[in-house]
């Protein structure tokens, strides 16, 4: 990519980011994918890491999942650090964020897995898990995924680093445009809220196991 051709993506990265304009679309949700994505949640997927592996969502039920289609070179790109931010402070209480590299905007993704891991790592420390380059947008290419976030919210990037807060159920799922900050307190509290929330079905459920082995050890 020529000096020009990032100065032209870096500033339209930052035009959206004052404008707001386009950083989301709608997800043409046909009854056909109704029916395909009615009985799955998001733990019944699987996708390839940015090294090659297969990974299976199964591995990660039960955490909250943070889905974010990322790019080296966008206005947005600056969010890697408050994505990071965010891992390692929400970590422990079960946030898993999970970045899906993406050249569909702008062509601000150009490079190789391998130099995608470099930047986001040297330049940003990004420890969590970055998947295969993807497509996000609707059609044959798109990455399943993708597809499923997108029928069950109706909603689709419309530029760089939009964001997917999966619930701790794997159905649960609320969408964030571009300009949602990581680091702004409003974000904060959503990622806070899932979180607490999984820690509630899973206080309630331990309760009603340990009720119906008393009742089992009482005859």
């Amino acid at each position: 990519m020529t000096l020009q051709s990032r100065l032209t993506s870096t500033i339209a990265g930052v035009v959206l980011s004052i404008a707001g304009t386009a950083c989301s679309q709608s997800m043409p949700v046909t009854p056909e994918l109704r029916e395909k994505w009615n009985d799955k949640t998001m733990f019944d997927l699987q996708a390839k890491t940015i090294d090659g592996k297969d990974v299976k969502f199964e591995d990660w039920k039960g955490k909250t999942i943070l889905v974010v289609n990322v790019a080296s070179r966008c206005g947005f790109t600056r969010q890697y650090a408050g994505l990071q931010a965010l891992q390692d402070q929400f970590k422990d209480q079960g946030l898993l964020i999970v970045g899906f590299p993406c050249n569909d905007f702008g062509g601000q993704e150009p490079g190789t897995e391998t130099d995608i891991m470099s930047f986001c790592s040297s330049k940003y420390g990004v420890d969590f898990p970055m998947m295969s380059k993807v497509s996000v947008k609707p059609g044959k290419g798109q990455s399943p995924v993708y597809e499923f976030l997108g029928t069950r919210t109706g909603k689709l990037p419309g530029w760089n680093f939009c964001k997917y807060l999966v619930h701790a159920d794997g159905t649960t799922i609320e969408f964030f445009d571009s300009r949602a900050d990581p680091g702004s307190v409003q974000f904060k509290s959503s990622i806070e809220r899932a979180i607490k929330k999984a820690a509630a079905a899973k206080s309630g459920s331990k309760k009603t196991g340990s009720k119906k082995q008393t009742t089992s050890l009482g005859y």
